[in-house]
């Protein structure tokens, strides 16, 4: 097996919360994980949320068993998180699956630029926590016999659709982040490249289209 030598037991750490983080929403999760030099990308979609999700790992050093250029694979989250050793800070890289769909799409490479009206991240947090309460509220209104997985799933499209003010940015992407440990400190960033919306932490990142679903009216690049 390929062995990854992170940069450091807090970068395995941090690895391993976002493996298990995804694994909580999917238990049978895929990563795409791509990587040059000492620069790691795992991406992943928590099918609740309908984005990209994706975490930037530092490495120690490229790879060994003669692996020296690059890396980009699918492979098992939990399999990579069951390697992951946080006291040495390495993790082995498991055997390639056959990925889902959304590992063969994934957001440009470059070209992103600034976008404004992001709001402060305090009041992103706050509005994530008001949307979950909304939610709550409203399935717990409904009567007994209305209260189907279709009639829940109606209440929630509707409430993480909505845009983030006038950003474009749907509230579901927010949402993912704050559920995936993204949302903490107080840089976050919108970045856009052609209809791709990226919110950017120092943490990882959410990426989704501008104006419908993740993998609805493609115009994404394929690698």
């Amino acid at each position: 097996m390929t062995a990854l030598h992170l940069a450091d037991e807090g970068e395995a750490a941090d690895l391993a919360a976002f493996l298990s983080r995804l694994l909580h929403y999917d238990r049978s999760a895929a990563v795409r994980l791509q990587a040059a030099g000492t620069a790691l990308a795992v991406f992943g979609r928590p099918p609740s949320f309908e984005v990209l999700v994706v975490r930037a790992v530092r490495l120690a050093k490229p790879y060994e068993n003669g692996l020296d250029v690059t890396l980009d694979v699918t492979v098992s989250a939990g399999e990579l998180l069951e390697s992951v050793d946080e006291s040495a800070a390495t993790a082995l890289v498991p055997g390639a699956v056959t990925g889902p769909p959304w590992a063969g799409v994934l957001p440009p490479r470059g070209g992103w630029r600034a976008e404004p009206g992001l709001p402060a991240p305090h009041e992103l947090r706050a509005l994530v926590a008001a949307s979950v309460a909304e939610f709550r509220s409203r399935t717990e209104e409904l009567a007994p016999e209305r209260r189907s997985r279709a009639e829940l799933d109606r209440v929630g499209r509707e409430i993480w659709s909505r845009t983030v003010a006038d950003t474009g940015l749907p509230v579901r992407a927010v949402h993912a982040a704050q559920s995936l440990g993204f949302l903490r400190g107080a840089e976050q960033t919108l970045l856009s490249s052609g209809s791709w919306l990226r919110l950017r932490t120092p943490y990882g990142s959410v990426a989704v289209r501008r104006t419908s679903g993740l993998l609805g009216g493609l115009d994404l690049s394929i690698r």
